[in-house]
């Protein structure tokens, strides 16, 4: 049974620290939950765990802090327990493991956080409907602290959903509600149901918002054309779509760059 939310914020205590730290405590907490799931089949939460007061700032992404050897919250870490959760498992085992410990992160705060700041490939729609979902349900609890994203910035919840997710929503629910929880929530309803066509339309929304942000990119003109898009979408193999069929603006960067590289070779 998924838990309910708790009223206290806590994250697990190994992402507080100096990251030297955090490194040595979080490879460690994934040989821990190698061996739970070999054992159970499951993930058991934390074995410790630390409160997160109000107005504390998390750090969620690499180079939002320089100082290295401060004591933070260094969440953006929370990947480096990949490193050491295979140990053990058989190699035909892991895919389904890291299937079910996603779906173990989702039903926490601080899982629903990092995989909504730095969600793992594949983004596919309903995958990210499933995550941004899990933030949704964590919402009220989440926004107590401020979350270091951009080097000298502090965001609300809002502002940090808004930052990653804006375009992203807009190519969903055009001229969507004001608030960011209300405009997410209709975009997780829409992602949950899309199709194949309803992710074409939305990712062909977002696509020329990417390339007028990527000034490196050398062929914008032709990458903004839609019907250029459409076309190479659509030959696109399913599940290479399905990598950013979610329409984020992080998601489609890496195909737009592919395209980027091949029209120069032409």
């Amino acid at each position: 049974m998924t838990p309910e939310p708790s009223p206290v914020l806590e994250f697990p205590a190994w992402l507080y620290g100096t990251t030297a730290a955090i490194l040595r405590k979080v490879r460690a907490e994934g040989r821990w939950w190698a061996r739970e799931y070999l054992e159970t089949g499951a993930f058991p939460q934390p074995r410790q765990m630390r409160q997160v007061p109000p107005g504390e700032v998390l750090v969620v992404r690499p180079g939002a802090e320089f100082d290295l050897g401060r004591t933070r919250w260094w969440i953006h870490m929370l990947p480096e327990v990949f490193m050491d959760l295979n140990e053990g498992v058989p190699k035909e085992e892991r895919q389904r493991m890291r299937e079910s410990f996603e779906s173990f992160c989702l039903s926490t705060p601080w899982g629903a956080l990092y995989h909504a700041v730095s969600p793992p490939p594949p983004r596919s729609a309903e995958r990210m409907a499933n995550r941004l979902a899990s933030v949704l349900r964590f919402w009220e609890v989440l926004q107590g602290p401020r979350y270091a994203f951009w080097f000298g910035k502090k965001y609300t919840l809002e502002e940090l959903m808004d930052d990653i997710y804006r375009n992203t929503l807009e190519a969903w629910c055009p001229g969507g509600p004001a608030s960011v929880r209300e405009h997410l929530s209709l975009t997780v309803e829409r992602m949950a149901r899309a199709t194949r066509e309803d992710c074409l339309e939305a990712v062909l929304r977002v696509m020329p918002l990417v390339v007028e942000a990527n000034t490196d990119l050398k062929h914008r003109e032709v990458l903004s054309d839609p019907d250029f898009l459409r076309e190479r979408l659509s030959a696109l193999p399913p599940e290479r779509f399905e990598d950013f069929s979610s329409a984020s603006k992080y998601a489609v960067n890496g195909q737009l760059y592919a395209w980027d590289r091949e029209l120069g070779r032409h």
